[in-house]
């Protein structure tokens, strides 16, 4: 728990100042201006009063329980201060003080002993290098940002995490700019001790927040941040966050697709998808999606309607919507008829152009908007009222007008657009109404709160089984198959041969005809060496075949140790897919799906999750690609069983969870769908190092 960083009733302020210029004087003149009601200790050897306050030479000379302090103090004096702080039983600090392991290597090791002082006593430090926190209801602003120099208390339903704090603060400043309220802002800086999970944890269980922002740079915690957005999702909060930082890291293990692939920020957008985290691309995206979550209904479907003042931007806003994902759903015919005979000139279908006339008669709209939400059938509805509510004459009537719908319709998702003034803003955010000036912005705000609303529910996810440990030594292809086949994967009959003559055996057992590939551990490409021979139909074939493999091989890579060949059916018909599972430094195991051939290669169309992965998710992975449509009946073709391929995506998760601590990667490429069920042709995976695994 983080009370004591969040709630403090007693903060001391080391390096408190009597220079009105000085980061320590500001904490304490924000506390007073705000009307924090709890104990303020300023600390500084070399004064004896600052902003009326009593000071201290020492957080031990207060005498008293001391929650939190705040160290604003030059980076040479941060060690002695907050091992006084420890010594006082001091249980959270925040240091302001820069110069550690974001400037260089020796700021980086004077970190890590803030890091062991933190452990060693237990007392939780946030920063080094932040701008701290801000506990709005309690008027707690331990922080120097001048955006929070408050005069009065003023709470909304908003927390603020961000790993930045100039971005933390720029964020406040343009939110309040709009009338927004927050619950706490919070900036994390670098992380020696308290990080960003561990906030988003507290605010995901804060009675006091529904919704979060979150600025994100990176992550040290994987498991903990995906924990902390589970409790979010779970208490009904809405997240929504910004991750800098799209160019992928490196793959570990460059011969595997799934290592390729998933790079890191595709990971980070994995684990926003499968926890109900809206990605925000922009400050002003952010920003939006906040107010919309904060103030909006959650749509009941994925109709929109638009009510318009312009036809234009009728049109603007219904290629918006669809852009989005949202459902431009006409009117019914009766609907429309009713509509004209109210309003003779207007475009009736959807978007509901009620046009200018409304300016000579505001009411026409509000019976346009009745009609759209009484018969629309729509789960969200935007209505943009061009420059009305500049108007001091329409603007009374316009807010007595949502009131009125709100009242008689308090369940449906209603945004406003259209030029505003602060007080028309506000009085429809006290109605939850949200209000965009720009109506593409408000049609995106009516598809993030869709979004949100089709994640009500926590999916199940898939479960962690026991499986066979892998074969020991190098792992090739045959060994690949029997252990995805023993985590219940379906896999092609494989045979093993050691020399022509057993190579021939197996192919009389299999049935002619046969597929034909090198077999080594060290080989992991076989097609790009000639490795893999198709349709072999006689046993000739197959002998010479085996002999020809093998000199490839040598010739090609002649360190690679051989085990012989692999012999399988020749399966003619199938879709093709990749299926793969990654072990992602920060996040754990990922697994991937993505169609073959060119759609992964080229086009990289793949969907990841975090293992375990529920067959609700599995389904959602495939809906995701943009071949999607490939694996459904199509031109006459049967459709493939995607019913099988997203049991394989549950199997495979399984088992990269059961041997996350052994393997790197696993890629089955290609996995045949067929029009019933599916098998696994080809299979690689790559073991970690007896370094990794320790």
């Amino acid at each position: 728990m983080l009370d004591a960083l969040f709630r403090p009733r007693s903060i001391a302020v080391v390096g408190a100042s009597t220079d009105p210029t000085k980061l320590g004087s500001l904490p304490v003149k924000f506390m007073l201006g705000a009307g924090y009601d709890g104990e303020l200790y300023p600390v500084n050897p070399r004064a004896s009063t600052i902003q009326g306050l009593p000071v201290f030479s020492s957080v031990k000379a207060i005498g008293q329980k001391v929650d939190l302090a705040i160290i604003a103090v030059p980076k040479e004096f941060c060690a002695a201060a907050l091992a006084d702080c420890a010594e006082a039983g001091v249980a959270a600090a925040i240091m302001f003080t820069s110069g550690f392991a974001e400037v260089d290597t020796a700021g980086a090791m004077a970190q890590l002993e803030i890091a062991a002082l933190a452990r060693r006593t237990r007392m939780r430090v946030l920063g080094p290098n932040c701008l701290g926190v801000v506990n709005f209801a309690e008027g707690m602003v331990a922080s120097f940002h001048p955006a929070f120099a408050l005069t009065e208390k003023r709470a909304g339903r908003i927390g603020l995490a961000s790993q930045s704090g100039a971005f933390g603060g720029l964020s406040y400043s343009l939110a309040r700019e709009r009338g927004l309220s927050f619950s706490y802002c919070v900036t994390t800086g670098n992380e020696a001790d308290v990080d960003i999970a561990e906030c988003v944890s507290f605010l995901a269980d804060d009675a006091s927040t529904d919704v979060i922002l979150l600025y994100l740079e990176g992550c040290r915690n994987g498991p903990a941040l995906v924990e902390a957005l589970k409790t979010a999702r779970r208490n009904g909060k809405r997240v929504v966050a910004i991750k800098v930082g799209r160019t992928a890291s490196g793959a570990a293990a460059a011969a595997s697709h799934t290592a390729t692939l998933a790079g890191s920020d595709a990971v980070f957008d994995a684990v926003f998808r499968q926890y109900s985290v809206y990605r925000a691309q922009t400050i002003e995206e952010f920003l939006d999606v906040g107010v919309a979550c904060a103030l909006g209904k959650p749509p009941l479907n994925s109709s929109l309607g638009l009510v318009t003042v312009s036809g234009g931007v009728g049109v603007l806003m219904a290629d918006a919507a669809t852009d989005l994902g949202l459902e431009v759903t006409p009117l019914s015919e009766a609907t429309q008829a009713r509509v004209r005979e109210i309003l003779p000139y207007a475009g009736p279908r959807n978007p509901i152009d009620v046009t200018g006339q409304v300016v000579a008669d505001p009411k026409l709209f509000e019976r346009g908007l009745e009609l759209a939400l009484a018969e629309g059938g729509f789960g969200a509805l935007v209505a943009f009222t061009g420059a009305l509510p500049r108007n001091p004459e329409h603007a009374p009537m316009l807010t007595g007008v949502y009131a009125s719908l709100r009242e008689r319709h308090p369940q449906v998702c209603l945004i406003s657009a259209g030029l505003s003034t602060p007080q028309f803003r506000d009085e429809l955010g006290a109605l939850g109404i949200p209000s965009f000036e720009d109506p593409t912005r408000a049609v995106r705000a009516a598809a993030a709160l869709h979004f949100f609303a089709r994640r009500v529910c926590e999916p199940a996810v898939g479960e962690k089984r026991s499986l066979p440990s892998l074969p020991g030594g190098p792992i090739g292809e045959a060994e690949a198959l029997r252990a995805l086949g023993a985590a219940g994967i379906p896999v092609v009959e494989a045979h093993l041969a050691t020399d022509a003559k057993s190579a021939v055996e197996a192919a009389r057992t299999i049935g002619f005809p046969v597929v034909l590939k090198i077999a080594s551990p060290d080989i992991l490409h076989k097609s790009d060496m000639g490795g893999v021979l198709l349709g072999l139909a006689s046993e000739a074939e197959v002998e010479s075949g085996f002999g020809e493999l093998l000199a490839r091989a040598r010739r090609a890579h002649p360190e690679a140790r051989i085990q012989g060949c692999l012999l399988a059916p020749r399966i003619e018909s199938g879709m093709e897919v990749v299926l793969g599972t990654n072990f992602d430094p920060v996040f754990g195991p990922v697994v991937m799906v993505g169609l073959g051939g060119i759609f992964v290669e080229i086009l990289h169309d793949i969907a990841l999750r975090l293992a375990p992965v529920g067959i609700e998710e599995a389904h959602a992975m495939l809906r995701e690609l943009q071949g999607f449509t490939l694996l459904e009946a199509a031109r006459g073709r049967p459709a493939a069983d995607i019913d099988a391929v997203a049991r394989a995506i549950v199997d495979l998760s399984s088992f990269a969870l059961a041997h996350a601590h052994e393997i790197v990667s696993c890629d089955i490429n290609p996995f045949l769908v067929l029009s019933k069920g599916a098998v696994a042709v080809d299979a690689v995976i790559v073991r970690k190092s007896g370094k990794e695994q320790a």
